[in-house]
């Protein structure tokens, strides 16, 4: 049987929180937007309790929490949606790092496009962006700071507590794609001056096509986001249309699981990471990003000799790894993080990205070495 080594690409769905989808899918059917009954009335206190376990994990107020269809989504309205304030008030300037996901790199792009300036701030070979570069960049007219939480390829986590900290006088607004960190790092994302965060449900055991916006308010003021979309009136008008509820309910329910067994979660991603390096290691993996600054979940490796394509097809039936970003597999190119991060051309070719959880059995990491030797050979 193949152990899945894929889980940054996306998580199985917890036993608990599939039971919890089907049940609103198939008995507590009701929309949440009709009050006038029982069964809607019902579907609009489970999208309250999601709303409160979504806001609990990240210390933020339940009205703060707006449901999308993931953090690709959620950081577009995050971003497109400040464009109105920047033109309004003239601040066009934009900083970001050069390692972000194509669902921040994108929208940034777009903003480019309509006359913004965005500035990129460039990793270290440890592939973390140094906090004093990126808070150097920031200028008065700077409208937006958008930092990742952690590297989706590396799993290296980023200065944000450093940048917090930098930027608490100044009136730009922070946003944080917290899509591999949450639930697995919650002291970072607990920090109030983070105004605008970007999470995904099926990367903590919980549904694809669902996610939140956490917008913070400062004072008595929200983000000045104007919708990408209209109609319906749903989320307070920022993001109308129809609520999943069945998808709302298990997201909650995945954050509130990722809350309680964090501790032991974390533990046991440690243990397998020890695993995973002692048994790679007759292969001389060359590591990629500061292994103290990175999820314990996460290893991004090059093996000498060996092109990532052909160790993956090597691998066929045992283990399941990626060589980047899942949303930009289809059409393979050369690691943006990695070639940021000034790594060898002939390394970011061969580099592999592993990443389990608590619930991966064991691997035959013989087998995993012995495939890749005769490669070599």
């Amino acid at each position: 049987m193949t152990v899945y080594l894929d889980f940054n690409a996306t998580t199985p769905v917890d036993k608990r929180v599939a039971d919890e989808v089907l049940r609103f899918l198939v008995e507590e059917y009701g929309n949440a937007g009709s009050r006038t009954h029982e069964l809607g009335q019902r579907a609009q206190q489970v999208v309250n309790r999601a709303r409160l376990q979504v806001a609990r994990l990240v210390d933020a107020d339940d009205d703060e929490v707006t449901f999308t269809s993931g953090a690709t989504e959620a950081n577009n309205i995050a971003l497109l949606g400040l464009a109105s304030e920047g033109q309004q008030s003239g601040r066009h300037h934009i900083v970001s790092t050069a390692i972000e996901h194509k669902a921040v790199l994108e929208p940034l792009a777009h903003l480019r496009a309509r006359g913004f300036d965005v500035e990129l701030v460039k990793p270290g070979r440890d592939g973390r962006v140094s906090a004093e570069e990126v808070l150097a960049a920031v200028r008065p007219d700077t409208l937006l700071v958008s930092v990742m939480a952690a590297n989706n390829e590396t799993g290296v986590l980023q200065p944000i507590e450093d940048i917090c900290r930098g930027v608490a006088g100044h009136e730009l607004w922070l946003h944080v794609d917290a899509a591999q960190a949450f639930g697995k790092e919650l002291k970072i994302l607990r920090q109030r001056r983070i105004d605008l965060m970007s999470v995904s449900g099926h990367k903590i055991f919980g549904p694809m096509g669902i996610g939140a916006l956490i917008a913070r308010r400062r004072g008595f003021h929200r983000p000045p986001l104007e919708p990408l979309q209209y109609g319906g009136g749903q989320e307070r008008g920022l993001r109308p249309g129809t609520l999943p509820v069945p998808l709302i309910a298990g997201l909650g329910l995945a954050a509130e699981l990722a809350e309680k067994e964090h501790a032991e979660r974390r533990e046991a991603c440690l243990r397998f990471r020890a695993e995973v390096v002692a048994g790679l290691q007759p292969l001389n993996p060359i590591q990629h990003g500061d292994e103290q600054q990175t999820l314990p979940h996460v290893l991004n490796v090059s093996l000498p000799g060996v092109d990532s394509e052909a160790a993956m097809l090597a691998w066929d039936g045992l283990i399941a790894v990626s060589n980047g970003s899942a949303c930009t597999s289809e059409s393979y190119e050369p690691s943006h993080v990695l070639t940021a991060m000034g790594i060898p051309e002939d390394q970011v070719r061969g580099a592999l990205r592993l990443s389990w959880s608590h619930t991966t059995p064991a691997v035959d990491w013989h087998d995993v070495v012995s495939r890749v030797q005769a490669l070599i050979i």
